[in-house]
């Protein structure tokens, strides 16, 4: 499993957010930290807020700031809200063709895995 950039853009904004205790980010600014295009992190910010990973204020003084502490933000759990495609090996796949799936043990090991 590879992460898309649209994860790995969701764990930049919320790593920026988890060190700005103190005062809202904004879009540009993140934007412009990490030398990403400003449409992406809306993009990002806007599902990030629909998962209640972060909370959005609009205006002039607005910005966004951590819904949840950091500390209560399950990596697990963010990457299942974010990627579309957890298949590690074929077998996870719903065209798998693999001749030894019957057979193999993996299967349950990164399933297992995969879960925790």
């Amino acid at each position: 499993m590879r992460l898309t950039l649209y994860t790995d853009y969701c764990l930049r904004v919320l790593m920026y957010l988890g060190v700005k205790e103190d005062r809202f980010a904004t879009i540009s600014e993140i934007a412009e930290r990490y030398d990403i295009s400003r449409n992406h992190v809306m993009k990002v910010v806007y599902g990030l807020s629909q998962s209640d990973y972060i909370r959005t204020v609009r205006g002039k003084n607005g910005g966004m700031y951590l819904q949840r502490a950091p500390e209560s933000i399950n990596l697990g759990a963010l990457i299942r809200d974010t990627e579309q495609d957890l298949a590690l090996v074929e077998c996870f796949a719903p065209d798998n063709r693999c001749v030894i799936t019957p057979s193999c043990r993996l299967t349950h090991i990164l399933g297992d895995a995969l879960k925790a």
